[in-house]
């Protein structure tokens, strides 16, 4: 990285650390994983994440079509190099400048956040996985710039690995998506399975209903498996904290299992210490593979 790139991101030093209170408030799954990034990377990251949460925000928290056009006007003003005065940015406009970035997963998120703020009930699973890219495969696709030099040869498995958080958070907010109107299991599955909207009001999950969670958690852990292709042409200084970031969102749902599926009337997540053995445990796979991949080349 040339000096030029690390005046830059001295220069906007409050902007990043603003990113980054963002992040560590409320992703500290994430936060915990892309803090193992080289720093500017790490501080990158921060910023895409900042943009999505402020996405996700103007409908979650202001419910408003307005701000959410607004944001998108600041992202057409961003495109013209008309750079918005704000934290993020400003943030942006470095990572930017730093890393060949394109512009269309970031649409594609507005994108997403478009279909929560008139949010109808997905029919079948694939329309729940183009929900799910769009609001998170999306974001896997803003990050493989700073994650590889390759990024245009893995950005089918980078997409997999959004959806799969994506569907993670599905199954870990059932009940709180559903105390705020949207139930995001397909409709056919419901069917299928015999589950009623009356069975997502309760306290505790019905078989039916916990056979259901099941068959997604099932489609989104192949979704992890599958993301794992990308690690070869990832970035040698970024395995570690992508490896991290798949197994610390996947093991919400191995948390949840081991709270019997009571995810109804609370959240469940995943404990500071056994983010920590996750860590670990992500360092040992990481090696493994590069042990591996060293032994075929002999």
């Amino acid at each position: 990285m040339t000096k030029t790139n690390q005046e830059l991101f001295e220069k906007h030093a409050e902007d990043f650390a603003y990113c980054e209170t963002v992040i560590k408030k409320y992703s500290k799954s994430f936060y915990a994983a892309f803090s193992q990034l080289p720093e500017k990377k790490a501080k990158s990251v921060y910023a895409i994440y900042a943009f999505c949460r402020l996405a996700d925000d103007t409908v979650d928290l202001a419910h408003s079509e307005e701000k959410l056009l607004a944001l998108k006007q600041q992202l057409d003003a961003f495109a013209l190099g008309e750079i918005p005065d704000e934290p993020i940015w400003r943030a942006l406009s470095v990572v930017f400048s730093v890393y060949p970035m394109t512009l269309a997963p970031f649409y594609d998120m507005i994108e997403g956040q478009k279909q929560d703020l008139v949010f109808t009930q997905p029919e079948t699973f694939a329309d729940l996985e183009d929900y799910c890219y769009y609001v998170a495969g999306s974001v896997g696709l803003m990050l493989l710039p700073l994650l590889s030099d390759q990024a245009e040869e893995i950005q089918s498995p980078a997409k997999l690995l959004g959806e799969a958080m994506q569907l993670t958070n599905i199954l870990r907010d059932i009940g709180e998506d559903n105390q705020m109107g949207r139930i995001y299991l397909p409709k056919e599955m419901m069917r299928d399975y015999g589950v009623t909207e009356a069975m997502l009001h309760a306290s505790k999950p019905t078989k039916s209903l916990i056979d259901l969670w099941e068959a997604v958690a099932n489609e989104a852990e192949q979704k992890y498996e599958a993301s794992f292709a990308m690690l070869p042409l990832i970035d040698p200084n970024c395995r570690l904290a992508l490896t991290a970031a798949a197994m610390i969102y996947k093991e919400q749902l191995t948390v949840i299992r081991e709270n019997h599926y009571l995810m109804l009337d609370r959240k469940n997540y995943v404990s500071q210490l056994r983010k920590v053995q996750l860590l670990r445990k992500a360092k040992k796979d990481v090696e493994k593979r590069k042990d591996d991949s060293h032994q075929s080349t002999l």
